[in-house]
This record gives structure tokens, C-alpha cells and sequence, in this order.
């Protein structure tokens, strides 16, 4: 993988606009740590190191794996039957699958587990966005074009046998 200085400059800018401190990102021999808030004591992120042999994957810390999100959307606390849906991960936001065109979900669509309810833009690479739940959209809480970050609530339905 080849990162730009482009590249690198928009996941500075992703990073300081979320609620993290720090992102490490190791993959195909390419290392990149960056840290919010270097002041005084150093740089805001480390250069890019080539690694010797093949890429690691990443273990999270345990304190880390506790807080990942579940693989099925949470409860909300909009009420009993109400789930929110939650942004699998940090970009921006997209309701429609290109600019002008129909939204995916409005309030008061059906969704099933597998309906596509949104776009999350990360690094120009669009993510489809799964309801992960069936029933009714109530709620759309994350504004087009917004950033989200991971775990953020993005939809709320309330659930249908």
C-alpha cells in the first residue's frame, strides 16, 4: 500500500476532528502512527517506516476489545423495541448513493438485516452501510455529509418480528 502525502493529511484531519488520541495503521510493509497533540514533546505523527517481511495484523488492547461495538446493532434509549444502528466505522456520512439522488432510507422505510441504509466515505473508498436489524426507520439522527465517528448512532428502527 502507498500512502500520499494527501493521503496522510486526510487521516490526520479524520483523526483530530474524532473523539481518539492516537491510530496506528500496519499494513503491506507500511507503518503510520499518528497522536493528537504532540506540543512541545515531539511531532503530531511519526514518519512512515517500511517493515521487514510480510504484513501483521493488529491486535487491539484488551481494554480496546471490551469496548469494540457489537456485531449487532444496541438498544437505544429512545425506548423498548427502538435499535440503533451504529456506524461500523469513522468517515463521512452519505444518505444517498450519489449526490441528487434518493436518499436509501427515510422515516417510515422498511428495512430488513441486509438493506443498505447509508454510505460512509473513509479515504475516497465508499462503505455500504447494513441496517443489521429488520423493521421500521423511526429516526435519522447522523446529518448528510456529516462526519461519524465509530459506534456513533447513525439510524433508529424499531424492530419487527
Amino acid at each position: 500500500m502507498s500512502l500520499t502525502a494527501k493521503d496522510v493529511s486526510e487521516i490526520m484531519r479524520l483523526l483530530e476532528e474524532s473523539s481518539f488520541e492516537e491510530l496506528s495503521l500496519e499494513t503491506d510493509g507500511l507503518k503510520l502512527r499518528l497522536r493528537k497533540g504532540g506540543g512541545a514533546a515531539g511531532p503530531a505523527f511519526a514518519e512512515p517506516e517500511r517493515l521487514p517481511g510480510p504484513p501483521k495484523a493488529i491486535e487491539p488492547p484488551k481494554a480496546e476489545a471490551a469496548a469494540a461495538a457489537p456485531a449487532r446493532p444496541a438498544a437505544s434509549a429512545a425506548g423498548p423495541g427502538v435499535t440503533d444502528v451504529p456506524a461500523p466505522l469513522l468517515g463521512v456520512f452519505y444518505r444517498a448513493p450519489k449526490p441528487g439522488e434518493a436518499p436509501f432510507v427515510e422515516v417510515g422505510s422498511r428495512v430488513e438485516e441486509d438493506t443498505v441504509i447509508a454510505i460512509i466515505e473513509v479515504m475516497k473508498l465508499m462503505n455500504s452501510v447494513r441496517a443489521g436489524v429488520k423493521g421500521e426507520v423511526v429516526e435519522i439522527l447522523a446529518q448528510n455529509g456529516a462526519l461519524v465517528e465509530y459506534g456513533e448512532p447513525l439510524i433508529r428502527v424499531k424492530e419487527t418480528a
